[in-house]
This record gives structure tokens, sequence and C-alpha cells, in this order.
């Protein structure tokens, strides 16, 4: 497999990851991609450098399955965490909310020592 490809990927034959998410989350992201009107997409989730703890989180749509990637299924919705990550984000929970005080995904992880007050990134 090359470093980043378009074409139609087998995902079974890719690890899995044990980030889960939530119903609520897997409905919310399957809207979005209908909003999209695109089959391609996947949600990508990553933990990248940045932020006041050291640590942020990232969640995209992506077309690209990359070298290493670990790939699960809920409900029709493909979500990717790349081999960098995927030990940051092991047994990590997303979910959805939608209140009137709040609306978005969150991530509970057990890997995240600590928080800055903000919220937005973790070490």
């Amino acid at each position: 497999m090359s470093a980043s490809t378009t074409e139609t990927v087998d995902t079974a034959d890719l690890p899995a990851h044990d980030v889960n998410l939530s119903d609520v989350a897997a409905q919310k992201v399957a809207s979005l991609l209908d909003q999209e009107g695109r089959t391609d997409l996947r949600l990508r989730i990553a933990v990248q450098p940045g932020g006041c703890s050291g640590l942020i989180y990232q969640l995209y749509f992506d077309e690209r399955l990359l070298d290493g990637d670990a790939v699960r299924e809920y409900d029709g919705v493909e979500v990717v965490v790349d081999k960098m990550s995927v030990p940051y984000l092991a047994g990590a929970s997303i979910d959805f909310e939608d209140t009137i005080a709040k609306q978005g995904f969150t991530i509970d992880n057990p890997n995240a020592a600590g928080s800055c007050a903000c919220g937005d990134s973790f070490h």
C-alpha cells in the first residue's frame, strides 16, 4: 500500500484501534457525512503537538488511508487513527453533546494526565 491513497481499500485488512465512538457521536458523524454528500470520507482522529498543555486533538474528515492507520467501524462510520496517535488515544471515548450550554464532540481520554483550563489540550 502506498503512503496515501484514495482508491478503494479493504479496511478489514488494517489493524483496529480501541477508541470508542458513542451511538450519539456516530449518528452525528453520519449526519455530517450525509451533508458533505461524499461516500469516500472517514472520520480521522489524531493527536498533535500544540495547545497550552502540549497536545491537542484533531477531528476531521479524510479520504486518505495512510500506512500504519488503524480503522474501526461504528454503524457504517469508519473512524481512522494514525499509528503515532494510537497509544495516546487507547481506550478513549468520543461522545457528542447538544445542549443549551454546549454543542460539540467530547473526548474522555484515560491517557491524559491533565489538561489546561480551556479544555482543548492535554498532556
